[in-house]
């Protein structure tokens, strides 16, 4: 039985100052970027590609976001994500890593939401008084996308 249980609740990718910055600098797809916050959240995949709330899961989440909020793709999702960071970790993208923003033609919703996505995962370790380690595994990196709009091939459209 444990066994089952550890399947349904899967171990979140381990974060790393290289990581967040592959999210920043759009070198993992969007998906990805959910997948570093499902689960840190309480959602999990349910067995048909789907990730839904679980008990762990805040009914600040839950209620709005049965399953898992596309906090790239919607707006909604990202807004609800910007709000749940306490204010004095709202700086954190800043501070811990330097990151002075994207310059005025690199302004897109699906850049801007992946700060928020780095923000909030920073958040989440400021709020444990876990530190962000300065090495870590990465996933296999993906080429920055040619068109910064649309994505990565697979990445689902902006709304």
């Amino acid at each position: 039985m444990a066994s089952a249980q550890a399947a349904a609740t899967p171990h979140p990718f381990p974060l790393s100052r290289p990581l967040l910055e592959a999210v920043l600098a759009d070198r993992v797809s969007d998906r990805f970027v959910c997948e570093l916050i499902w689960p840190r959240l309480g959602y999990a995949p349910d067995g048909s590609g789907t990730w839904s709330a679980g008990p762990a899961t805040s009914a600040a989440w839950r209620e709005p976001f049965p399953i898992e909020p596309q906090f790239i793709a919607e707006r909604p999702a990202s807004v609800a994500l910007t709000r749940s960071i306490a204010r004095e970790h709202k700086q954190l993208l800043k501070q811990q890593l330097g990151f002075p923003g994207y310059r005025i033609g690199e302004l897109y919703p699906r850049r801007t939401r992946r700060a928020t996505a780095v923000n909030w995962l920073l958040a989440h370790l400021a709020e444990r008084s876990e530190a962000l380690p300065e090495t870590g595994p990465l996933p296999e990196l993906l080429d920055v996308p040619a068109d910064p709009v649309a994505g990565h091939p697979g990445d689902l459209p902006i709304r």
